[in-house]
């Protein structure tokens, strides 16, 4: 548990913390590591890899890799599938796809990947996943029954019903790029319900947003497509990760 214990003294220290998502399959491995270290230096808390249906084996191996080659940063897997996992992470966000139509995304991927987590020695991260509208990619592939906006209480019912499995996480995702991000009434209503580490993302562009969520009761503010554009990258993070500690402490 040293990357999950690492996130809780974070979370407790600061508030809050922040997460940097890399997709793979959106550039080579060494730009990748020069996103890593840019994240890095602008105050992230770790590198989350995955994301894509494609980020997987020597891509995804060689994209860990360079980024442990340039940043001390917890590497912790985001898999769309048992495929997306790499011998070289420090950790893997262990998930259920909970509101999936397709037992894939709930049980049969875990048991294909779970072999794999033990061999390599990954730390695994239980954590109950939940789609909520757009949904975007993530909603599409997983086969998501998406949760709607205005649902609080199905939210809820959800990530307790995670936390009764035993979930220790729960992650309430917009969709990468999303249009709209997770609303802030609903991580307040999550947040009063369950006892979780309550991660949100999708559709996070902007301190205001962030610290919103973090008001609400987030734990953890996940940003990945943010990073994709290197104009000003680094400035982009450190503002978020700012806004994101200062209402975490407040």
């Amino acid at each position: 548990m040293k990357v999950e214990r690492y996130l809780r003294r974070v979370i407790s220290k600061d508030g809050a913390a922040h997460l940097t998502l890399i997709d793979p399959d959106k550039q080579d491995p060494g730009e990748a590591g020069v996103i890593a270290s840019q994240a890095s230096d602008a105050g992230t808390d770790g590198i989350m890899i995955g994301g894509s249906t494609r980020a997987e084996g020597e891509t995804l191996d060689q994209t860990v890799l360079q980024i442990k080659k340039e940043t001390k940063l917890p590497v912790i897997l985001f898999p769309a599938s048992e495929r997306g996992i790499s011998r070289y992470a420090d950790a893997i966000f262990f998930m259920s796809l909970l509101n999936s139509r397709d037992p894939y995304f709930i049980s049969r991927a875990q048991s294909l990947g779970a072999p794999i987590v033990k061999k390599f020695g990954i730390e695994p991260i239980p954590m109950a996943y939940l789609v909520v509208e757009p949904g975007c990619a993530a909603g599409r592939i997983g086969k998501a029954e998406l949760i709607p906006r205005d649902d609080f209480d199905l939210a809820a019912a959800y990530a307790l019903c995670g936390q009764y499995l035993g979930m220790r996480f729960v992650y309430l995702e917009a969709g990468s790029g999303a249009e709209n991000p997770v609303p802030a009434g609903m991580v307040r209503k999550v947040r009063e319900t369950t006892d979780v580490v309550l991660v949100v993302g999708g559709g996070i562009r902007t301190p205001k947003v962030a610290a919103e969520r973090v008001r609400a009761g987030g734990d953890i503010i996940v940003t990945g497509t943010i990073v994709e554009d290197s104009e000003g990258r680094r400035e982009k993070i450190a503002e978020i990760v700012e806004a994101i500690k200062s209402s975490g402490g407040a």
